[in-house]
């Protein structure tokens, strides 16, 4: 007997490299054109009313300066405060994070393991981290000198490292227990269940932590910079050009602190991209 498939299921073909162009301006186009809004009745308000520079400066007058940073960072012999103190603060940024995010998994996976271990620690996480990271920052600083990046890592470091633990906590918890009596059915070992079930099923806890961390450890490291650090610091450097009423290149240091948050947040974005390519998400995209 010859069975004859009438319908066959439809091919599904990867979308082209101008497709995913598109799809990708369409999106960011809405975010492109609201941010030049802005920046234009920004520009109109203070031409207009005249405000002064020290109140509000002229998003020209800011870029104009940035681009003086960036010429002078690119001319051989020539040296720009803004890109050294940018590099300082990245390094505290990365490292505390790095710090924070190992630290959060590893105390994930114990308090997963252990649950008289979840019920002790996570009253002690809840408190911690509904104090104001400010008032971390002068003990770290006397902990581990004004001067020296592990001040400032440390403070990064504990803003990462509660939602990175109680979101994979959440994901190494939150599974479905049909699958877990299945590999139980089956005599999988603990081990098993983590590597095979807990695990994956925690990824986009993990990730969805890890991007909020990412933009709160550029904050973190510039707050704690604002009490006391080398001058090629983007905190130190904000609050000093603003003392000299330098407002347009004190601003300057914002739109730095901004570009790294969004680039951190943005490598973060892709590593989950490639980690989980499976995850429903991204198939919905394309």
């Amino acid at each position: 007997m010859t069975i004859r498939v009438s319908q066959s299921m439809p091919v599904v073909k990867p979308k082209s490299w101008s497709q995913r162009l598109r799809a990708n301006l369409r999106y960011y186009l809405p975010t492109i054109l609201i941010a030049l809004s802005v920046l234009v009745v920004w520009e109109l308000v203070v031409r207009v009313f005249n405000i002064q520079q020290f109140l509000l400066p002229r998003p020209t007058a800011i870029l104009e300066q940035f681009f003086g940073e960036v010429r002078l960072f690119l001319t051989p012999g020539e040296g720009s405060i803004l890109f050294e103190a940018a590099g300082a603060t990245l390094y505290s940024a990365v490292g505390g994070f790095l710090i924070g995010a190992a630290a959060g998994v590893g105390v994930a996976l114990a308090t997963a393991r252990w649950t008289i271990i979840s019920e002790a620690l996570m009253p002690f996480a809840i408190a911690a981290n509904s104090v104001p990271i400010i008032a971390f920052a002068p003990i770290m600083n006397n902990w581990f000198g004004l001067t020296n990046p592990a001040s400032k890592m440390a403070i990064v470091a504990i803003i990462v490292f509660f939602p990175v633990m109680i979101n994979t906590v959440r994901g190494l918890t939150l599974i479905d227990a049909r699958q877990l009596e299945l590999m139980q059915s089956l005599a999988a070992s603990d081990w098993k269940i983590l590597r095979s079930l807990r695990i994956p099923n925690a990824l986009p806890y993990l990730f969805s932590a890890l991007r909020v961390a990412s933009a709160l450890s550029t904050i973190g490291a510039v707050v704690a910079e604002f009490f006391g650090g080398p001058r090629a610091t983007i905190g130190v450097f904000i609050t000093q050009e603003a003392a000299g009423f330098d407002f347009a290149r004190a601003w300057t240091g914002i739109i730095m602190a901004s570009i790294i948050g969004i680039s951190f947040y943005t490598l973060v974005l892709l590593l989950e991209r490639w980690i989980m390519p499976w995850h429903v998400s991204f198939r919905k995209t394309g």
